[in-house]
């Protein structure tokens, strides 16, 4: 089998790579190594990745952009079983800073990986790492209850694939990343492709880069050995289910391996894998012994004060599960962040 991961220095694409690469499969990954450069940061981060997935005999790596064509269909070469997609610009912010560079890399981005796909292999399988952010404010029509440390639902369980994802606010990532999801599933009714769409919660784990404006809990990580200061927008209460990006994966795997020729499907740690912002702070307090200087700020546009999946329906049709309990994979993290401090400071 060959798989392309696009996006393959990032946190997810790198983890597809090891895990497929150490199954004996061919795999190649396609990244710019551009992280560093949108959100703003002076030193090197997913290239620690690029060079990580240089030991692996069966990896090739290619340097190229998806919104290049050309760049696409060199990692196609002349035909690949599988294409992860998870190449994006991942961060909320800096789509509101620049809409139309967020819009070239997840829209057009993902047409073009697509289209290429069609015109070369069209019998791949194509998976699309999508967004909770699809959703928008929707999420926000569900009534909440107010506790000490976080919010928490008043009637559900978490948000499943039925919740509309139109009419209302997405922040221009949002609306990016639906038009990738959207485009994902056309080529399924239309052209007959194997796809499959996962839209994200927190997805966490080694080897990610956190900032400021995307991978907050990694970034909440290297802050604290770092003792820089953390900016909270909102009053810290709100909340996220965390899945551990090897749990990602496997979900993907098992996906691949399926008879589903189609699927959409909301994952990430579920009710029973969940954390607010002052809450991951305290645990930080614990395990590291520096509490770091935390200020408050505005609220940022759409952001949800919980988003929690229902994984119901990827559980059953998948036949998976978390294995990752947050306590223990951001131990992993921190752990990592404290060996590779250099690469942070």
């Amino acid at each position: 089998m060959r798989i392309l991961v696009t996006g393959g220095a990032g946190l997810v694409g790198s983890h597809c790579a090891e895990y497929f690469a150490k199954k004996g499969y061919a795999v190649v990954i396609l990244d710019n190594l551009m992280r560093s450069k949108l959100f703003g940061y002076s030193k090197e981060s997913v290239e620690y990745n690029w060079n990580y997935l240089g030991k692996f005999a069966n990896v090739s790596r290619v340097l190229g952009d998806v919104r290049n064509e050309e760049d696409v269909k060199k990692a196609i070469g002349k035909g690949v079983d599988v294409v992860i997609h998870t190449a994006g610009q991942p961060g909320v912010p800096s789509s509101i800073r620049n809409p139309r560079d967020d819009f070239s890399i997840n829209a057009l981005g993902t047409l073009n990986v697509l289209e290429s796909l069609r015109q070369i292999c069209p019998q791949a399988t194509f998976i699309y790492t999508s967004t909770n952010k699809t959703y928008g404010e929707n999420v926000d029509k569900f009534p909440l209850l107010e506790k000490k440390t976080r919010y928490v639902y008043k009637n559900i369980k978490g948000i499943s694939e039925d919740l509309p994802t139109d009419l209302t606010g997405h922040t221009p990532y949002g609306v990016s990343k639906l038009v990738g999801d959207l485009y994902t599933q056309e080529y399924a009714h239309i052209y007959g492709m194997k796809t499959g769409v996962f839209r994200m919660s927190c997805i966490y784990g080694i080897r990610q880069f956190g900032f400021e404006d995307q991978g907050w809990v990694a970034w909440f990580v290297i802050a604290t050995f770092l003792n820089k200061p953390i900016t909270i927008y909102g009053d810290g209460k709100q909340v996220r289910d965390l899945l551990y990006v090897s749990d990602l994966v496997e979900a993907f795997d098992k996906f691949i391996k399926s008879e589903i020729r189609h699927g959409v499907f909301n994952i990430g740690g579920g009710r029973e894998n969940t954390l607010s912002l002052v809450e991951m702070l305290k645990f930080l307090e614990r395990k590291i012994g520096i509490s770091p200087e935390v200020t408050f700020s505005h609220w940022r546009p759409s952001d949800q004060k919980v988003y929690i999946s229902d994984i119901s329906k990827v559980s059953k049709i998948l036949k998976w599960k978390p294995k990752v309990k947050p306590e223990e994979g951001i131990e992993r993290l921190i752990s990592w962040v404290k060996k590779n401090l250099r690469y942070f400071r």
